[in-house]
C-alpha cells in the first residue's frame, strides 16, 4: 500500500553523522538516526557560507529597520533613494555616529558628483564636506622628532664600548667642509657637482629656478616658469659712476636658445661678460651707446668660447649646434637712456604719467619682424604664424654674423625701462599692454614691479622662462634706494 511505503527523504547525508543516504532510507545505516524526525528543508536561500554549514538566522538585536521606498505611480518619477548615511549607526568602537541633518553635506556620499554641485575642492559657505575638515589649527612647517627611546635588549647586541644609535634627523651635524654643500633632504650628505646628494641621492633645488636681486635704482627677477625643466635665462644688474660723478645704472637680460646645447651656460656667460664690459668702460668716459655696442661684442666672444672645437669649421657653420642666447641691455643715466640687443628679447618705455604713451624700444631679430619690415604681413598676422619666434640673430659660434643693435633716447619725463625676455612679452606684447601690467609705483619700487611682472607671466601660463629687469629713469643720485 502506498501508506506503508517508506517516505523518500530529501536528504543526501545524515544530519547526525554526515554519512551518505540512499533514496527511501528512514533510518541512517551508520548511526541509526531517525530520518522521519528531520523537518522539511526550508525554502531555497541563495546565501552562501564559507564553511558549508547553514548560516545562522540574524538576531533580533542586529536587525535594522531600513526605510521602505514609497510606492509610486506609473509616471516616470523615480522612487527616492535611501542611503546608508540616512541611518543612525555606530562606529567600530561602539560609539554612536553623528546623524547628518537633512540637506547637510554629510548626507551625500563621498566621491559622487551631482549636476549643480560645487566642484571638488570648492565648498559652499557654511558646508563641510564628508571626511574633510577645514577648521584644523595651523600646523608648523616642521615637527621636532624625539630621539628613539632606548629599550634594554634581551641579549647584548653590541659590545659595551659601541656608541648608541642616533637619529640622524635630530643629531647635531658637523659643520660641512669649506666649499661643500649639505643635502636639504637628509642634512648629512654632501652634494656632488651634478646637484645630487652623495648620501641619499636626492636632487637639490637649483639656484637659478628663481632669482631676485635689487640694487636700489634697479631690480631684476628671473623664474623657471611652469613648463620648462630648468631656467635658461640669466641677468646681471649693476651701477657705477661716470667721470663727472653722475650715476649710470646697468641691466643685462639674456635668454638661452633652447634648441642649442647648454643654453643656460650661454645666457649666464653673456650676461656676466656684458655687465663687466660696461662697468669697465663707463667710468672711463666711453659714450654709453658705444659702451653698449662693445659690451655685446664681449658677450658674443664669451658665448663663442663655450663652443666645442668642432664648431671651428669656418666663418659660417649653421649646422653646428653651439651654445647660443639672445641679449638685451639698458644703461640709464640722469639724461640718457641707452638700449642694445641681439635677438628677440625686448626693452619697453613706460612713463610715470600714464596719460603719456609707452613705447617699445627694440626691434626683434625674428622671422615675424622681417615679414613686417618687408611689408609681406601685418604685425598681427606675422606673430600669429608658427614661425614668428624663429630668431634671425643671436650670440653663438654658429651665428651667421654679429650685428649688435643700439639706440639712444632722451626722455623728457620720468618713467621706467622694462628689460625682459619673451617669457614676459608673450603675455603683454604691445607697449600699451605692457604699460597696463606695470605697477603705477614702479619707479619707486622696482623690485616689487619686477615681481608683479613675473607673476603676470606665470598667471598667463608660464610657458617659458621669464626674466624682467626694471630701471627707473632718470637714474637717481648715488646712494638713493627704492622706497
Amino acid at each position: 500500500m502506498m501508506s506503508q511505503m517508506p517516505q523518500p527523504t530529501a536528504l543526501s547525508r545524515c544530519p547526525s553523522c554526515e554519512e551518505p543516504l540512499e533514496a527511501g532510507d528512514r533510518f541512517c545505516g551508520a548511526c541509526g538516526y531517525d530520518l522521519s524526525t528531520v523537518p522539511a528543508p526550508p525554502a531555497d536561500n541563495p546565501t552562501i557560507t564559507m564553511n558549508g554549514t547553514a548560516p545562522r538566522p540574524p538576531s533580533a538585536a542586529a536587525s535594522v529597520d531600513w526605510p521602505l521606498a514609497p510606492e509610486v505611480d506609473s509616471s516616470d518619477t523615480p522612487a527616492p533613494v535611501h542611503r546608508a548615511t540616512d541611518i543612525q549607526g555606530t562606529d567600530s568602537g561602539g560609539s554612536e555616529l553623528p546623524h547628518p541633518e537633512p540637506g547637510s553635506a554629510g548626507a551625500q556620499p563621498s566621491g559622487v558628483h551631482h549636476p549643480g554641485a560645487q566642484p571638488s575642492g570648492v565648498q559652499p559657505s557654511g558646508a563641510e564636506p564628508s571626511g574633510v575638515r577645514f577648521d584644523r589649527p595651523s600646523e608648523p612647517d616642521e615637527y621636532p622628532l624625539a630621539p628613539p627611546a632606548a629599550e634594554p635588549p634581551a641579549e647584548p647586541a653590541a659590545p659595551p664600548s659601541a656608541e648608541p644609535l642616533v637619529d640622524p634627523r635630530t643629531a647635531d651635524l658637523a659643520t660641512p667642509q669649506a666649499g661643500t654643500k649639505l643635502c636639504v633632504a637628509c642634512r648629512s650628505g654632501n652634494v656632488d657637482s651634478d646637484g645630487y646628494c652623495e648620501n641619499c641621492g636626492h636632487a637639490q633645488p637649483r639656484e637659478r629656478d628663481h632669482m631676485e636681486q635689487e640694487l636700489g635704482a634697479v631690480a631684476a627677477v628671473s623664474d623657471r616658469g611652469l613648463r620648462h625643466h630648468r631656467n635658461e635665462d640669466a641677468f646681471a644688474i649693476s651701477s657705477t659712476a661716470l667721470p663727472d660723478g653722475s650715476p649710470a645704472v646697468v641691466a643685462i637680460v639674456c635668454d638661452g636658445v633652447s634648441s642649442a646645447t647648454r643654453p643656460d651656460e650661454a645666457s649666464l656667460a653673456a650676461s656676466r661678460a656684458a655687465n663687466e664690459a660696461l662697468l669697465e668702460a663707463l667710468p672711463l668716459g666711453t659714450h654709453p651707446q658705444q659702451a653698449m655696442h662693445d659690451a655685446i661684442v664681449a658677450a658674443a666672444e664669451a658665448v663663442n668660447a663655450l663652443a666645442d672645437a668642432s664648431t671651428s669649421q669656418g666663418e659660417h657653420a649653421p649646422h653646428v649646434n653651439a651654445p647660443a642666447c639672445t641679449l638685451v641691455g639698458s644703461v640709464v643715466t640722469p639724461a640718457l637712456l641707452i638700449v642694445g640687443w641681439v635677438g628677440d628679447s625686448r626693452a619697453y618705455w613706460v612713463p610715470v604719467d600714464r596719460s603719456s604713451l609707452p613705447a617699445r624700444l627694440t626691434e626683434d631679430d625674428s622671422w615675424a619682424a622681417q615679414m613686417v619690415a618687408a611689408g609681406l604681413m601685418n604685425e598681427a598676422e606675422a606673430y600669429a604664424d608658427e614661425r614668428a619666434h624663429a630668431i634671425t640673430g643671436w650670440l653663438g659660434a654658429d651665428a651667421y654674423e654679429l650685428e649688435p643693435h643700439t639706440a639712444s633716447f632722451k626722455p623728457d619725463r620720468p618713467g621706467v625701462v622694462v628689460v625682459c625676455t619673451d617669457g614676459l612679452w608673450n603675455y603683454a606684447e604691445a607697449a600699451e599692454e605692457m604699460a597696463e601690467v606695470v605697477p603705477l609705483d614702479a619707479a619707486e619700487r622696482p623690485l616689487h614691479s619686477a615681481q608683479v611682472l613675473v607673476g603676470h607671466a606665470l598667471d598667463g601660463g608660464g610657458h617659458d622662462n621669464v626674466t624682467v629687469a626694471v630701471l627707473p629713469f632718470p637714474a637717481p643720485p648715488q646712494g638713493a634706494g627704492s622706497a
